[in-house]
């Protein structure tokens, strides 16, 4: 009982203080040395004997380590590889591209309203390129937002369907797809994507795409879509890149959907591919300028893309699951596991506690990635010994945590684009609500309905 309040106490300080936008990763870190430590006072194991480094009270900083080396020859690698990559084609415009390669076809719909789910749509399709959702809104109101202006829509309507681009895409190339697929133990992230996250998310982006169209046009009479006006000072664009750089960032995606489907056996992952994506983009950039001395500088930002991947996910990603290795040694795992395997219709409330919880620390904090990544790591163990589908209560608390985001007037992406149209952010709010809420319920629907 002891140990069982020692942890609930834990756990509370620990959302509050991620609520009140205490840095997550420091939170993490000090609750779960914390617990290692009140393990060890009261009697119980860290490591095992075969791990432990032979003195008790060094084992919780040996099992920080050994978190360290097994995140950085699994998702950690893949991570740091991805934002390196990201970071690159961001610097050389290629990203630019592809969003006025895709813009194009819009600028001849002259409907404001029949934009409006298309626009979400092609978002929702970069994000795959450009991760990062505050990014790929300054991106999108840089590029795309005159176009939709020039169709006579609405600067709140602009703002909210923006706001929403980056949320649940089936990528493989997605940080946090890539840790559930490790976590939830597939051996290639697709296998996870394809048949298990595409078949929950598209059809829920589907549903917010129309939700979008209803209640933006509601908005519009109700209101008179006439708030907000750009700033241009807030936007920072790229440099123009050649149309065909637009095929340097979705290479990566191309090539491991191919050897996905037509080289299944053979070891080829996603850092190889970036790499080998990143490396075709250099040569391409010494050929076109010439500049051998500037392009061989420029490759740096890919390093050090590396190390904002590092410090933004990988440390995110170990500072939750020494959190989970301080629950573990407390016992706390093992008591909710035995307390669930007798129990009803368990994966049923396990989604909806998980999602729950994940949706209102979201909501309060603004960022659902510290949620994730410090649940994720719990699940599996607790869906084993309860006898559930991990996947039924991992995948609507991931999806719970990319779609609250952009509800929560804290949120970075809310707080860019409302600054871009000189708004209060509460106003933008207003326009992402109920999609992203229609889309909530609809993963948590179409969850029951395909693992129940």
């Amino acid at each position: 009982m002891l140990a069982t309040a020692i942890c609930l106490v834990a756990l509370i300080l620990a959302g509050w203080a991620i609520a009140k936008n205490y840095d997550a990763k420091v939170v993490l870190f000090a609750t779960g040395i914390v617990l290692m430590y009140c393990a060890l006072i009261l009697g119980m194991p860290i490591l095992s004997d075969k791990l432990s480094s032979g003195l008790s009270w060094v084992d919780p900083f040996k099992a920080i380590k050994d978190i360290f080396v097994k995140q950085y020859s699994n998702a950690g690698l893949i991570i740091l590889t991805l934002f390196g990559f990201a970071a690159y084609m961001s610097h050389i415009g290629a990203n630019d591209a592809v969003i006025r390669v895709m813009s194009r076809p819009l600028e001849r719909i002259r409907s404001p309203y029949i934009l409006v789910p298309l626009v979400f749509w092609m978002g929702t399709l970069l994000s795959i390129i450009i991760p990062s959702a505050s990014s790929l809104a300054v991106i999108l109101m840089a590029t795309l937002y005159p176009v939709l202006r020039a169709a006579k829509m609405s600067p709140l309507t602009a703002a909210g369907v923006i706001a929403t681009t980056a949320t649940i895409v089936p990528t493989p190339l997605g940080g946090d797809n890539v840790v559930a697929a490790r976590v939830l133990g597939f051996e290639h992230v697709v296998d996870y994507v394809f048949y298990h996250h595409a078949p929950i998310t598209v059809p829920a982006l589907i549903i917010m795409g129309f939700a979008h169209y209803f209640w933006q046009r509601y908005m519009d009479k109700k209101d008179g879509g006439t708030a907000g006006e750009i700033d241009e000072s807030k936007l920072v664009t790229g440099k123009v890149a050649p149309t065909a750089y637009a095929i340097f960032p979705v290479l990566p995606l191309v090539l491991t959907i191919f050897f996905w489907l037509f080289f299944k056996k053979a070891k080829v992952g996603l850092v190889e591919i970036t790499l080998f994506s990143f490396l075709l983009a250099f040569i391409t950039e010494i050929v076109r300028s010439g500049d051998i001395r500037g392009k061989l500088k420029d490759a740096n930002l890919f390093f050090k893309g590396m190390g904002e991947g590092f410090s933004k996910v990988v440390v995110l990603i170990v500072a939750a699951s020494t959190m989970v290795k301080g629950l573990s040694s407390m016992g706390m795992i093992d008591m909710i596991s035995s307390s669930l395997s007798d129990v009803q219709n368990a994966g049923t409330g396990l989604m909806f506690a998980f999602s729950g919880i994940t949706a209102l620390i979201t909501f309060i904090s603004g960022s659902g990635n510290a949620v994730f990544y410090s649940f994720i790591e719990l699940i599996p163990q607790i869906a084993e010994k309860a006898g559930i589908d991990p996947i039924m209560v991992a995948l609507p608390m991931q999806c719970t945590s990319n779609l609250i985001r952009a509800v929560s007037p804290v949120a970075a992406v809310v707080i860019i684009v409302s600054a871009v149209v000189r708004v209060n952010p509460l106003l933008v709010v207003k326009r992402t609500s109920v999609p992203l809420l229609t889309g909530f319920v609809a993963v948590l629907a179409i969850s029951l309905i395909r693992y129940m």
